[in-house]
């Protein structure tokens, strides 16, 4: 359904050092990058925009597919040494759907960042 997303932050540099860390495991790098914005994605589309705000940002959640359970564990683990905050480490969300696999990090302006497959257990 979307294109790509837009979110405010408070401070680019440290949302940039975050993002790029924490969603590598995804697949996910710098596909573009201006003057307090950058454009995040895959293959060089950018589908996720963080552009520097000076509004108090509202928190949002974004969840983002992972083609593994693996891929997940290591969002997860990223995430959280990039300084992320834990929101709900890596498992099953059975009350979602019996395969639903996720991790939860909060990032450094509270939004909840999740990754997720979908796959069953290899």
């Amino acid at each position: 359904m979307f294109d790509h997303l837009g979110i405010g932050v408070s401070d680019i540099a440290v949302s940039k050092r975050f993002f790029l860390q924490a969603l590598e495991p995804l697949g996910v790098s710098l596909a573009m990058e201006g003057p307090g914005s950058l454009g995040l994605g895959r293959d060089g589309k950018p589908s996720l925009w963080i552009s520097e705000s000076i509004d108090k940002p509202a928190r949002l959640h974004i969840a983002i597919s992972a083609p593994t359970r693996a891929q997940v564990d290591a969002f997860y683990a990223a995430a959280m040494a990039a300084g992320g905050r834990d929101n709900g480490a890596p498992g099953l969300r059975p009350h979602y759907h019996p395969h639903y696999y996720a991790a939860f990090v909060l990032d450094p302006d509270g939004n909840n960042i999740e990754a997720v497959c979908h796959q069953p257990a290899p």
